[in-house]
């Protein structure tokens, strides 16, 4: 195999250990040219019922395998991604935009659920507990759910395929992942390795094609799939979440968010305006962890937001191939759905602290924005571009009360140096998670969720693995 980005372009959707190739096609262009990348077999229903047939007869050998050789093979698909890094990380940031530094974090990330969960896959333990009466002897047992269904997003088209498939695998279950059509070439890339990494065929089936809501519905709506994942909106995730109903499927929806970024007046402002370059302006802000309303004390509001000005002026804008530090969003839409937000808060008051005009491309200009009230319809809605929205508060209560004033539960981010409220304020906030002094919060090893409508289950850690999983009691008697 050779090392470069075409090397690893592939024909179509990967089913049973074969690409398919079809004349009806779909074209992937680069985000930062418009330059076409390449033209994919555009997969049809029957594709992906072919999928999900095949994935069962494959589940029916690979749920016998030992957590000890399951464990190999995701160890080898874990050094072939390590391996071709480089060439990964250029076809993700051709064809989802973002800066190649951060593409080669991707892969690094991705990489490293597989690792992970490679690990996991050799402790899978059940339990023996003590029966009510002596002639009894319960034994509890974790089995592997069964066939597997996915559908991850285009802002990270590596790692969300990763952390989905390496639990599944692990646990014994087969995949069936749907990746967004504007980025499907990184999925398959990583089924190729997988492929050459030694995974069984038919255990790892990746169906791409523009008729998203056609395929979802075989996901949701087959009896053979056992149980479902997604990444996505909420609003598309409610929709999902009904379709499974009928075949009362195992689900676990990791959803939007609506992140408050909470800078208290005795927080290290350096420090947090470092971690708010991060929160906010990776992928360009295209996250569902990103900070979304920055909160920050009235004492200290006009020192942070003059520090977090002279960082973001230092940002460019630009192709992610050629060192920028910000690319394109996902399309001009993206663009444009952010502006009209931007525009909205501005004829309701807001202020423009930092920014230029948005010139109508898919590049989005990072930009500032102050006098933010809670009444604004930018406070409210997930903003997935680079645009910081400032809040002042008054006091703790008024900080938990404006965080929590949302629908979203995903992420949060404190940043204080008072011990007891860095105790005192997480058991307040209505949010999966919370980083503390810390922007950085996603690793292979912390159970990635969120609550309220952002969703429920866990990615990751040792939770992580037990969506994946089922539990049969064995009440053993004749003692």
């Amino acid at each position: 195999m050779g090392n470069t980005y075409q090397d690893f372009i592939m024909p179509g959707s990967l089913v049973n250990g074969e690409w398919l190739h079809s004349d009806t096609r779909f074209s992937i262009f680069d985000k930062a040219t418009g330059e076409q990348l390449a033209s994919l077999a555009n997969a049809q229903v029957s594709d992906m019922e072919m999928a999900i047939s095949h994935a069962s007869v494959a589940f029916d050998s690979w749920r016998y395998t030992s957590g000890l050789e399951r464990a190999r093979l995701l160890m080898a698909w874990y050094e072939k991604l390590i391996e071709h890094r480089d060439a990964l990380a250029q076809l993700l940031t051709m064809e989802q935009g973002k800066p190649l530094s951060e593409a080669k974090g991707e892969i690094d990330y991705g990489a490293g659920y597989i690792r992970w969960f490679a690990g996991e896959a050799e402790r899978i333990d059940g339990d023996v507990c003590a029966g009510v009466n002596s002639t009894q002897h319960i034994q509890v047992v974790k089995k592997p759910v069964g066939v597997v269904g996915a559908i991850t997003p285009w802002n990270f088209p590596n790692a969300m395929i990763a952390r989905k498939a390496a639990a599944a695998l692990a646990a014994g279950c087969a995949f069936v992942g749907r990746p967004a059509a504007e980025t499907p070439l990184s999925a398959l890339a990583m089924a190729k390795l997988a492929q050459d990494a030694g995974i069984p065929a038919g255990v790892l089936n990746i169906v791409v094609g523009t008729d998203a809501k056609a395929l979802g519905k075989v996901l949701t709506q087959s009896e053979r799939v056992a149980k479902f994942s997604f990444t996505g909106s909420t609003r598309v995730g409610q929709q999902l979440i009904q379709d499974c109903a009928p075949t009362v499927k195992r689900v676990s929806m990791e959803l939007g968010g609506n992140a408050p970024f909470i800078v208290f007046e005795d927080a290290d402002i350096d420090a947090a305006v470092s971690a708010a370059m991060l929160a906010k302006f990776r992928n360009a802000g295209q996250t569902c962890v990103c900070a979304n309303r920055f909160l920050v004390h009235r004492s200290v509001h006009d020192k942070f937001v003059s520090a977090l000005m002279h960082k973001v002026a230092t940002l460019s804008i630009g192709n992610g191939l050629n060192g920028a530090d910000i690319g394109p969003l996902i399309g001009i839409h993206a663009a444009e759905k952010v502006n009209t937000l931007v525009v909205k808060a501005l004829a309701e008051g807001a202020s423009k602290h930092f920014g230029q005009e948005w010139t109508g491309s898919a590049f989005y200009p990072p930009t500032i924005l102050t006098d933010i009230t809670a009444e604004m319809a930018i406070f409210g809605q997930e903003i997935f571009g680079p645009v910081v929205t400032v809040i002042p508060f008054n006091d703790e209560a008024h900080a938990v009360s404006l965080a929590n004033q949302t629908e979203y539960g995903l992420a949060a981010y404190i940043f204080t140096n008072d011990y007891t409220r860095m105790k005192r304020v997480p058991d307040q906030l209505d949010y999966g998670m919370v980083g503390i002094n810390e922007a950085a919060i996603s690793n292979p090893a912390a159970p990635f969720g969120g609550v309220k409508h952002s969703g429920f289950g866990r990615e990751g850690s040792k939770y992580g693995l037990d969506d994946y999983l089922s539990i049969q009691y064995r009440c053993i008697g004749g003692y």
